[in-house]
């Protein structure tokens, strides 16, 4: 069941951020001022796209090894919780980051990124420890 959920979000996670991307582009092709004339707005927003993407990417690939090499289903859920929690804070952080910015600042939903990233880090180790 873990399994499927972490499927089931890397899928939607790159549903939105792929999109997300071609918004990006056209923002910039069309010159809209919103998000051109904030160079900070402009890099959270493609962190955030480009988070988005690859965490989904490494939520997919953690559904489709965890059963061959972690076995134990309640290891496999604690690490999926874990993961899905990260993939998802850090790209909204960066997103939130960049909206309502002040003067090269970035909005206080930044503070979400290094959250999600304690996130990650914790799937990380134990998905490694659990290997062993």
């Amino acid at each position: 069941m873990a399994l499927r959920k972490t499927v089931v979000f890397g899928w939607y996670l790159l549903a939105v951020s792929l999109p997300a991307g071609l918004t990006l582009e056209a923002l910039h092709a069309l010159k809209v001022q919103v998000y051109l004339g904030s160079e900070m707005r402009r890099e959270l927003w493609t962190l955030a796209h480009a988070h988005g993407n690859v965490l989904g990417i490494l939520c997919l690939v953690y559904a489709a090894v965890a059963d061959r090499f972690l076995g134990d289903e309640r290891k496999i859920a604690v690490i999926s919780r874990w993961l899905r929690m990260g993939s998802a804070l850090m790209p909204l952080g960066f997103f939130l980051g960049g909206v309502l910015n002040f003067e090269g600042d970035p909005s206080l939903g930044v503070l979400l990124v290094p959250i999600g990233g304690v996130c990650l880090l914790v799937a990380l180790v134990r998905a490694a420890l659990a290997t062993r």
